[in-house]
């Protein structure tokens, strides 16, 4: 069965990883298996570690390095982004119940499928985002939008990630 795939959208530092981090950890703690997809948009990031047999392998022409401890498994790929489509990423998750996607803008701001979270630190943010994103399951982040009189509800997800993962249980219809 595909997972159910909400976005957290928002600009820098308006709680999009803590939202996802408690997200994660109420959903978790309800016997979900959640992915967390993160794009990181910072120019020549590798996750792999300079010096490092799997650093070598890419350096000597490795394409994918594959790397398997007691507990984890990892694979680098070593290939251009620009290419990769979000179902690429959603096959990757197969198994779980729920992705949780940070970023990704191009890919969920406008698909339909995927509802979002947004993050925001102003009224104007929240305004912003009501006119480019859809659809908007809630509202987080360090700014209440209670005064906006939308019908998207505010939820702290740093006070209450308890309320929020009920909203996407209940919108999502998830099953456990």
């Amino acid at each position: 069965m595909k997972p159910k795939t909400i976005a957290v959208i928002g600009t820098k530092k308006t709680g999009k990883t803590t939202t996802i981090e408690n997200l994660t950890r109420e959903l978790t703690k309800r016997g979900y298996k959640v992915a967390a997809i993160k794009h990181i948009n910072e120019p020549n990031f590798t996750i792999d570690t300079p010096g490092k047999d799997t650093w070598k392998y890419a350096q000597a022409g490795a394409k994918t390095i594959i790397t398997i401890a007691d507990n984890e498994t990892a694979t680098i790929q070593k290939t251009p982004t620009e290419n990769i489509t979000l179902n690429t990423l959603l096959k990757k998750c197969t198994g779980n119940d729920i992705v949780l996607i940070e970023g990704l803008k191009k890919h969920t701001a406008t698909n339909k499928n995927i509802p979002k979270i947004v993050t925001t630190k102003t009224t104007e943010q929240a305004t912003h985002a009501l006119q480019k994103y859809t659809p908007i399951l809630a509202f987080s982040g360090p700014n209440p939008t209670n005064t906006l009189n939308r019908k998207i509800p505010y939820i702290d997800a740093t006070k209450n990630p308890q309320q929020l993962a009920t909203l996407i249980e209940n919108k999502l219809q998830l099953k456990k």
